[in-house]
């Protein structure tokens, strides 16, 4: 359970979720944690969660801004003194619909948060710590990356590209630094509320699981892949998804 002990982490998009699920996980097992976030007050509220001041910090700001992206590492460093994991967890989905019909400011927007940003966090990490030290990243994707969509297509459409991303920068900074990503289904947090409010047992009914994910299922397959014991992964994604692909339901 020491397995990240002297390591330090950024997670984006952290202050529930997901996210925070990945950096409970990263703390218990001795990491030390930035989470990001837009709004300041729960993601204080995250960080007294994660363990106060001396195991997390918290660092507000837009993830494709790029001056939160240079100050959230600037602080990490100057904080813990290493940037050893970053998992680039923010993602949005503004709009529902038919791809054919999303504006193309929408989209524009939709590509610059879900693929552009975390492209430029792993650059900002590269150039601050771990091209040097090495490191380990993890792409938070998603199954409508790896199959239609219906409904989000045009998000289907940049987390497919967030995972051809991942190929890409895991050759290129190969064998120092390793990427890979995660392709979780259906998980009960409140960004993925639409999906199956209201009709949560009919939703689960199509996973062979017969359940929908929590964020301790995508936490522990995200702590594996920024382990050591994910030495000789890179650039691959990993379906996590109670089993729901093989049957193609949704």
């Amino acid at each position: 359970m020491n397995s990240f002990k002297d390591r330090v982490a950024i997670v984006t998009g952290a202050s529930r979720g997901i996210g925070l699920g990945i950096a409970k996980e990263l703390v218990e097992r001795g990491a030390k944690v930035c989470i990001t976030a837009r709004k300041p007050e729960p993601l204080a509220a995250a960080v007294e969660e994660l363990g106060g001041p001396s195991v997390a910090l918290g660092v507000p700001g837009k993830a494709d801004d790029a001056d939160h992206q240079q100050e959230a590492v600037a602080r990490t460093l100057e904080t813990f003194g290493s940037l050893d994991l970053l998992v680039n967890n923010t993602g949005i989905n503004p709009v529902y619909g038919s791809v054919l019909d999303v504006e193309t400011d929408a989209a524009a927007k939709i590509f610059a948060v879900n693929v552009l940003a975390p492209l430029a966090w792993i650059r900002a990490a590269r150039d601050a710590w771990m091209g040097e030290h090495g490191g380990a990243i993890v792409n938070v994707s998603s199954i409508a990356g790896v199959r239609t969509s219906p409904g989000i297509g045009m998000y289907g459409v940049s987390k497919a590209a967030l995972i051809r991303l991942t190929q890409e920068v895991a050759e290129e900074l190969a064998p120092r630094i390793r990427v890979n990503a995660i392709a979780p289904a259906v998980v009960k947090t409140k960004f993925a509320t639409a999906l199956y409010e209201n009709r949560e047992d009919e939703v689960a009914a199509a996973y062979p699981m017969k359940r929908l994910g929590v964020p301790e299922d995508i936490a522990g397959a995200a702590a594996f892949l920024l382990s050591d014991q994910a030495g000789w992964i890179t650039g691959q994604t990993l379906v996590v998804d109670g089993g729901v692909t093989l049957g193609g339901g949704l």
